[in-house]
């Protein structure tokens, strides 16, 4: 029989109104075998998300060795929901006060935080009469701290194989040392994706609160078009770039197994959502540009330095002083005498940059540095750009007459995107430039 694994979000979970939505949606269909749950996410604007009031918990026990104060809206919450689905034979309330001791006897963030996902899952698996399988007994992290592939893949199938149905809790593992690790926040789709992969599953649906992609931020563009297909490579790119309807990594796991993703809405389930299939059984159709995405606050240190090229080493010296700082940096664009290191505003902050920059000329003694702040990289994405003659012209014409200042390109050897980088003022202008150049004015030529 075929098998698809569903994730649902903490927003698709948040009361038990919403659980009970989701348990129709996986008994409505015998594949979905395995569900991979969130914490409950926020009912209303202003509200907590359960993993937020975790972490209060967490700081409580650190400095006062007790977290009854803190606790007490996580019981309150769960209490509520157990009372909202009918569950009178679970007996919630001993979880709790387990849960309690443990974060207390821990004190460790990690453990703390996971609750959320685990009192979610003991208590859907109650609602749907499936097995509970925690987290930590098959998925592991090495002494490194990264997913420990073939000994989570080798559990999974192992203990998974003898469930018909199983709930699993998302966000969480078992580190090398035996204590819960988490996956950072949104680490819940990597959950999913990796148990997809664990049982080969046909299909990892993701559900969520929106009916998949659009074409660009509709708080910048109104009512843009959905996507209804796109490739892992696309979608790695968007997601990369702030398309955040899936966490960026969730996308690794099931792109090494082939298996499709879909994005689905738990409060319109008859929605398409977007299908996300590897870039091998992806065919292009329609619009040369799939998407476009982008993030604000960068910055740029632009280095100039006669016959770089032929200096060897150079570009290495340069990321050696960030690797010594623990600052990463996004993009590199270079030329054949000059190199920009695109960083993340918030990294330089307090001083930072200047000590930075220091650092830089210490290694490599550029003839010159130039610091361009307060920059957007705006990226356009679409494995239809590259079989498409003019596609560059098009956006940078679009730019041009909409009066937004180019201060950065940057193409990726794929060829599927192109990167802009421009004043943070611009970048609504940006998108809604080329939202409308590629998808409003889309010609017989993009077919």
């Amino acid at each position: 029989m075929h098998v698809k694994v569903c994730k649902f979000g903490g927003s698709s979970l948040a009361d038990g109104n919403n659980i009970r939505r989701a348990a129709e949606i996986l008994r409505a269909d015998e594949t979905r075998r395995y569900v991979v749950v969130s914490a409950p996410g926020k009912r209303f604007s202003g509200d907590v998300k359960i993993t937020d009031q975790l972490y209060e918990c967490y700081r409580e026990a650190a400095e006062t060795g007790s977290c009854v104060n803190a606790f007490a809206p996580v019981r309150r919450r769960f209490l509520s929901i157990v009372e909202e689905l009918g569950l009178e034979h679970f007996d919630i309330a001993s979880i709790l006060d387990e849960c309690e001791r443990q974060i207390i006897a821990n004190k460790s963030a990690d453990f703390t935080a996971s609750r959320g996902e685990y009192l979610n899952a003991r208590l859907i698996a109650a609602l749907l009469g499936w097995d509970f399988v925690d987290a930590q007994e098959i998925i592991y992290f090495n002494e490194r701290g990264m997913f420990d592939e073939a000994r989570s893949y080798r559990l999974i199938e192992r203990r998974l194989k003898h469930c018909k149905n199983a709930v699993i809790p998302g966000f969480y593992g078992m580190d090398a040392w035996g204590c819960v690790k988490t996956f950072t926040r949104g680490g819940s789709d990597i959950s999913g994706s990796i148990i997809a992969r664990g049982v080969n599953a046909e299909l990892y649906e993701n559900w969520t609160d929106v009916s998949g992609f659009l074409a660009c931020d509709p708080r910048i563009v109104n009512n843009p078009q959905k996507i209804g297909v796109i490739s892992f490579k696309e979608l790695r790119e968007l997601s990369y770039m702030g398309a955040n309807v899936l966490h960026a990594d969730a996308i690794y796991p099931v792109r090494k197994g082939d298996i499709p993703i879909r994005i689905k809405n738990t409060f319109r389930p008859m929605d398409e959502g977007t299908l996300i299939l590897p870039s091998k059984k992806y065919v292009k159709h329609g619009n040369r540009v799939t998407g476009i995405a982008g993030k604000k606050d960068f910055t740029v240190i632009f280095l100039e330095k006669q016959l770089m090229n032929a200096e060897i080493g150079f570009a290495r010296k340069v990321l050696s002083v960030l690797e010594k700082d623990g600052i990463n940096f996004e993009h590199m664009p270079s030329g054949i005498d000059t190199l920009s290191l695109v960083i993340e505003s918030k990294y330089l902050a307090g001083g930072v940059l200047d000590t930075l920059i220091g650092q830089i000329k210490e290694a490599v003694n550029p003839d010159y540095v130039r610091v361009l702040e307060d920059i957007a990289l705006v990226a356009t994405v679409g494995h239809g750009m590259t079989a498409s003659v003019g596609t560059s012209a098009r956006l940078f014409t679009a730019l041009s007459q909409a009066g937004v200042n180019v201060r950065m390109i940057d193409q990726g050897s794929s060829e599927i995107n192109i990167i802009v980088g421009i004043d943070n003022a611009d970048y609504e202008k940006c998108v809604r430039a080329i939202y409308f150049e590629f998808f409003s004015n889309a010609t017989e030529a993009d077919e």
